[in-house]
This record gives C-alpha cells, sequence and structure tokens, in this order.
C-alpha cells in the first residue's frame, strides 16, 4: 500500500495523543449526545486542555504554533471512528482562521486565546434561507447608526437578519457574519463581522433536527436591532466575498479530507464484517461480488488519499488553487457516498440499524455534497477553467 510520506514521526505521535483522547472523552458518550443533539461545552474544555483546538495559532495567540497537519491529525481521528458531533473543524479551521488571516490584533488577542482553550466556541454565520452556495446573495444588513454624524468611520452598525444551517449554533460565543452593508453593490456590498454571541438582538433559534450528524448542533440565528462597534468588523469594508473566497479553498480540502478518511474507514468496517458473517454456508467475503465491489471501492479510495494528500502539501505550500480544491472536493464527496451506499448493502439488514456505525455513517455522508459548495457548484468551477473564455450566455454565468 502508498505509504503516507507527508506525516513526519511528530505527526504520529500527536495522532496517538489524539486517539487516547478520542477513545477515552468521546466514543463511549458520542451516541448520547446524538439524541441530545448537541455535545457538552465540557468536551470543548477538556479538548482545549489537550491541545486539540487551533493547533496553528501562533504563541503569541495562546496557540501551539504548530503546522497545520497537526489539525489534520485531528480531523482525521474523529472521523475515522464516526465522531461527527464535535464541531472542531469549523471552530478551528475556519473561524479561527478567519479571525488570525483578516482580525485586527485587539481582535486576535481577545478570542483566539479563548478558543485555543475552548473556553469560546466559534462559528460561520453565511448560509441563509435564500443565500446558500450564492453568498453574494445575502440579505441580512448591517447600517451604520442612522443618529451617527455623517461620515463618522467610528460610528456603530445595526444588524438585522437571519442565518440558518449554522453548525456550533447553539453553542457559539463568536460568529465569523456576513452581512450586506451596501444593497446596491452586488459581491462588493458584502462585509463581514466578528460578532460576540453575548451582544442584545442575537438570538438563537431551534436546534435543527438533520438526516445526520446528529451529535452536531445546527441552528437557525437571528439578528434583530444588534448594535455591534464598527471596530467588530472583520477586515474592510466591502471587502467580505473577498475574503470569503479566500478561504474556500481551505474549506474544500478539509472537505476532502472528511472523505477520503471516512470512506477508508468505511471500506475496513465492510471488510472486517464480510470476513465473518455468514450466509449460504460461507462468509459474504467469499462471494465474488462482494470482493469486486470492495476492491473497486479501494482501488479509488487510495487514489482518492494520494491526490488529497497532494492538496495537502500545495495548500501548506500557499500553492492550492480554487479549481484543483474543487476537483478533491467534488470526487473525494461523490466517492465517500457511493462507498456508503454500496457497504452499507454489504451489511444487509444490519446495514439499516442505527446502533452499527456503517449506518449512521451512511447518514453523515449525504451532507458532503452540500457543504463547501454543492457539487454542481464544483463542476461549474472546473468546468469554467476548462472553457476559460470560451463560454457564451447563461453557461458562462
Amino acid at each position: 500500500m502508498i505509504e503516507r510520506t507527508i506525516f513526519r514521526e511528530e505527526h504520529e505521535m500527536w495522532r496517538e495523543t489524539v486517539r487516547r483522547f478520542i477513545e477515552k472523552e468521546i466514543v463511549p458518550y458520542h451516541a448520547a449526545w446524538e439524541e441530545a443533539g448537541v455535545v457538552p461545552r465540557d468536551l470543548w474544555l477538556k479538548a482545549g486542555k489537550a491541545g486539540l483546538l487551533c493547533c496553528t495559532v501562533p504563541e503569541e495567540y495562546g496557540g501551539l504554533g504548530l503546522d497545520y497537519l497537526f489539525d489534520v491529525v485531528v480531523f482525521e481521528e474523529l472521523w475515522r471512528v464516526g465522531a461527527s458531533g464535535p464541531g472542531f473543524l469549523i471552530h478551528t479551521d475556519l473561524v479561527a482562521t478567519y479571525i488570525l488571516s483578516f482580525g485586527s490584533d485587539e481582535q486576535k488577542r481577545h478570542w483566539l486565546p479563548k478558543m485555543v482553550r475552548g473556553e469560546a466556541i466559534g462559528s460561520l454565520g453565511m448560509t441563509e434561507p435564500h443565500a446558500g452556495s450564492d453568498l453574494k446573495a445575502v440579505r441580512t444588513r448591517a447600517v451604520r447608526d442612522p443618529d451617527a454624524t455623517p461620515g463618522d468611520n467610528d460610528a456603530d452598525f445595526v444588524i438585522n437578519g437571519q442565518k440558518v444551517f449554522i453548525s456550533n449554533g447553539q453553542l457559539c460565543d463568536v460568529i465569523v457574519l456576513a452581512t450586506k452593508t451596501d444593497t446596491a453593490a452586488g459581491a462588493k456590498g458584502v462585509s463581514l463581522f466578528l460578532v460576540d454571541a453575548a451582544t442584545p438582538g442575537f438570538n438563537r433559534g431551534k436546534n435543527l433536527e438533520k438526516l445526520g450528524m446528529k451529535a452536531q448542533d445546527t441552528s437557525e440565528l437571528f439578528f434583530e436591532d444588534m448594535r455591534v462597534p464598527a471596530s467588530a468588523m472583520l477586515g474592510e469594508e466591502g471587502q467580505g466575498f473577498k475574503l470569503m473566497m479566500t478561504k474556500l479553498s481551505q474549506e474544500r480540502l478539509a472537505q476532502a479530507i472528511r472523505s477520503a478518511t471516512v470512506t477508508e474507514t468505511m471500506i475496513e468496517w465492510t471488510v472486517d464484517y464480510t470476513a465473518e458473517r455468514k450466509a449460504f454456508d460461507q462468509t459474504i467475503a467469499d462471494f465474488q461480488n462482494t470482493q469486486f465491489v470492495l476492491a473497486d471501492l479501494k482501488a479509488r479510495s487510495v487514489m482518492a488519499r494520494v491526490f488529497t494528500d497532494k492538496c495537502i502539501e500545495l495548500f501548506m505550500d500557499g500553492k492550492l488553487d480554487s479549481v484543483t480544491a474543487a476537483m478533491a472536493k467534488m470526487v473525494t464527496a461523490e466517492l465517500h457516498c457511493e462507498t456508503a451506499d454500496k457497504c452499507l448493502q454489504l451489511f444487509g439488514g444490519w446495514g439499516y440499524m442505527w446502533e452499527y456505525p456503517i449506518t449512521r455513517a451512511y447518514a453523515d455522508a449525504r451532507i458532503v455534497k452540500i457543504a463547501g459548495g454543492s457539487i454542481e457548484i464544483m463542476k461549474t468551477i472546473i468546468s469554467r477553467e476548462m472553457f476559460k473564455g470560451r463560454l457564451k450566455g447563461r453557461g458562462a454565468a
């Protein structure tokens, strides 16, 4: 089998530490968290104490200043055991990254140490009922205080609007919030704010009941005359859409890492199960159909893994472009869902029982074709590059 060469000895030592933490603090309780629809805040504090959160945050902001592979190890080990509840990815790979990349020194010093320790939980407030993949269409408004002196750049903003499908929504303490500060400017009218969830005017909706990932809280968020200072803006006014676009490749890479890992894991579960399960005086694995299905999935999972690891290398070198990230996300997501379906089939009736990990993996899998940009958006990005300058009319939109 092809060796994964991107990890060094210190990464594998860290992997063992992460595995021990997950086996002790997460695996025994995850089923109960699925029933509750949320993980306890105490888990975040334990994870922070163990160093599992925001590994790449520099020491000056309370982190360990490690490379991206340390975060990758945490994500992989969670997904390897089907622990889809802890929303560490959103917190670490997206919210902390936005703050570190675009925040003021004051914002970094206020939020990042708390996020590293698990005392403040991060969430992305981007998706709306009328704006999913099309982020420039957000309707949440942020307007200058109407009573402020015209031209006062330090005047507060008043925010009104709604977000939906927000991971960590029930627990979040800090939100990277996408708003419209100029409704007539299209993408150039989008601005980001770093919002404290304790701000008056912020309200959480119900914890949404989902097909899968049942232990991860996912919510509607509401903003009603919420007043925030101008210093809460993340980056410059009107630059929000541009900033979000710079982070999409990283978000899609994370989705690819997840899909590559879960695909491998489901195949391993199925090999173990079919080698033991008997039917017609032989094991399920003795049937040629079983062997061929799993051989095909295994071969393609290795190819997906090699490509994903190459994308990790490119990302760490600052060379991962949006088209390559879209390819990785698209291919691994489709393989992830296909593997979940075909492996569950080999479990027979037991594959339909929630007590089996393959069943929960099947339910969790479907979101990967949607989260981080739908498969259709990935195909659009790839095809645009292929036909650059040659598409006309609707095909070029």
